[in-house]
């Protein structure tokens, strides 16, 4: 079993992604440091726009995620509704 990642910057427009995905992955594991929150999960990680949208209230592009995004870790597969990391190709 391999963990993969994801790290944003700790900031107020990455909220409620970050709660969003640990809302969606409850194995998932956050580190705060300084300026940086890191989501670590075994496996895979799924974070979906509907789960962000229930978060903010307001629709969401997971494009915007590349905004706050610092880096991942993780073969990358995504549409529009949701974007999974995971070791499997």
């Amino acid at each position: 079993m391999s963990n993969v990642f994801i790290a944003f910057q700790h900031n107020e427009e990455s909220r409620p992604v970050i709660d969003a995905i640990i809302a969606d992955n409850p194995r998932a594991t956050v580190v705060h440091s300084p300026g940086l929150v890191k989501i670590d999960a075994p496996d895979s990680l799924t974070i979906r726009r509907a789960t962000i949208e229930e978060q903010t209230g307001r629709p969401y592009d997971l494009q915007a995620l590349q905004i706050n995004l610092v880096t991942l870790s993780g073969h990358l597969d995504e549409d529009d509704d949701q974007l999974t990391l995971s070791w499997k190709h």
